[in-house]
């Protein structure tokens, strides 16, 4: 897996030709603030990128922390050019990742409120190369990762049906190959849903299903085995959750790392002449 520093590369390329032109050698120090109330994330890996940049780098507010709108979280000395170097990646993954883990706790407070015990869960619809830190922002949020990959957790899905054939099988082959994971079943109505909670499934996923259709799912769902876990995925935006939030053991999006808003910060350098 490659480092956030990494991701530097392609900024820099052959060098910074505007810094190399204008700074030199000139010392400064920078402050990066929220111009947004927010949850933060990303502060760590920025802290990383910089140092690894030679700058010496003050925490004002840790990962996790709620940040007021024009709170210093973070400052910086040393080079100029490297600050000016690094400052639009660093703020580029702050900005991500802090509207990542915003929204999340947004959307955990609002269900809880209804249902204390329920989780809001990221998906696979990261975007490729920053899966671990958008999951990573998600759970500062208070939100929880579901999958990391295809590899640590069965989900049956229905093109693997198509070709199956049928629900039970699936769960009996998922069941043989790897008794040591979880086995999640999507299903898209109530029969398959009760199909899958005959065949032993540990979670199942109620895909894209309405709210009225989705509450009979689920309780159906619990009166063949109340150990089942029931989710929700497909469709689920900040508009519509809370229509399934009191019945939801999980609730799953992708809407926390597809459709996510960046939070808004800036970096301000002062320099003595």
């Amino acid at each position: 897996m490659r480092s956030p520093r990494d991701f530097l590369e392609e900024d820099v390329g052959t060098g910074d030709v505007t810094t190399e032109a204008l700074i030199g050698q000139a010392d400064a120090e920078a402050e990066i603030a929220a111009k947004e109330g927010c949850v933060l994330a990303g502060i760590a890996v920025v802290k990383e990128i910089f140092e690894g940049e030679g700058l010496a780098v003050t925490v004002l507010a840790e990962d996790g922390a709620r940040a007021e709108k024009g709170a210093a979280v973070m400052r910086i000395r040393g080079k100029a050019a490297a600050i000016l170097r690094t400052e639009r990646l660093a703020l580029n993954f702050i900005q991500r990742m802090s509207g990542i883990a915003t929204l999340t706790r947004e959307l955990v407070d609002m269900c809880r409120a209804v249902n204390p015990k329920i989780q809001i869960a990221a998906t696979r619809k990261t975007t490729p190369g920053l899966r671990k830190w958008e999951k990573d922002a998600v759970e500062l949020g208070g939100g929880v990762r579901h999958r990391e990959g295809l590899y640590d957790q069965f989900l049956i899905k229905d093109n693997h049906l198509r070709i199956v054939g049928s629900v039970a099988k699936a769960v009996e082959r998922a069941r043989s190959h790897r008794p040591d994971l979880r086995v999640e079943v999507e299903v898209t109505d109530v029969g398959m849903a009760e199909e899958a909670a005959s065949a032993g499934a540990d979670i199942i996923m109620l895909d894209n299903m309405k709210p009225d259709a989705a509450g009979k799912a689920a309780a159906l769902i619990r009166s063949v085995d109340p150990r089942i876990t029931v989710e929700i995925s497909g469709g689920i935006t900040p508009k519509n959750i809370m229509k399934y939030a009191e019945f939801a053991d999980v609730i799953s999006l992708g809407w926390l790392t597809h459709s996510v808003k960046a939070v808004d910060f800036s970096l301000e350098i002062s320099h003595d002449r």
